[in-house]
């Protein structure tokens, strides 16, 4: 295990929810799956953790009962190469009861916010030309999957 890792608290998804996150990126694997003992607090045998990897990036996912939820404050981030990927993981992340937000953010089935970005959007609002890199911030800031032809399109003017 890497010195810090994110921890992801879930009410009693984490395997669920690993499994998933897993699926959705290459080079990505559930590594351990450790179990509530005797002791509690969760029913002995039923899933206490799970170590998992996205793309070599470690977290642990936590059955730790419903006192706590997500919440906007903190995202996974997506680095997207082209608007197809883009595209693809919107879906999959939006599906069986996701929920779309602003600006590229979603929130997936188990209420954990994502940030799915096309790497242009990061060369474009950093432009050294600050009218193109407004003009492309205003055009994302009315998205909410982000559109790479809509992006370019702005830049242009």
């Amino acid at each position: 295990m890497q010195k810090i890792s994110t921890f992801l608290w879930f009410d009693d998804q984490a395997e669920e929810a690993a499994a998933f996150y897993t699926s959705l990126f290459p080079n990505s694997r559930i590594t351990q799956v450790n179990r509530y003992g005797e002791a509690g607090p969760g029913s002995a045998g039923s899933v206490m953790t799970v170590v998992f990897e996205l793309v070599g990036q470690p977290y642990v996912a936590l059955n730790g009962g419903p006192e706590f939820t997500f919440s906007e404050a903190i995202s996974l981030q997506v680095d997207c190469a082209d608007q197809q990927e883009v595209d693809e993981l919107w879906a999959k992340l939006t599906a069986d009861g996701g929920q779309e937000g602003p600006c590229g953010w979603l929130k997936d089935r188990y209420g954990l916010s994502w940030q799915i970005v096309p790497r242009v959007l990061n060369e474009l609002i950093t432009d050294p030309d600050r009218a193109k890199a407004d003009r492309v911030t205003a055009a994302m800031l009315r998205m909410q999957k982000i559109d790479v032809r809509q992006l370019l399109d702005a830049a242009r003017g």
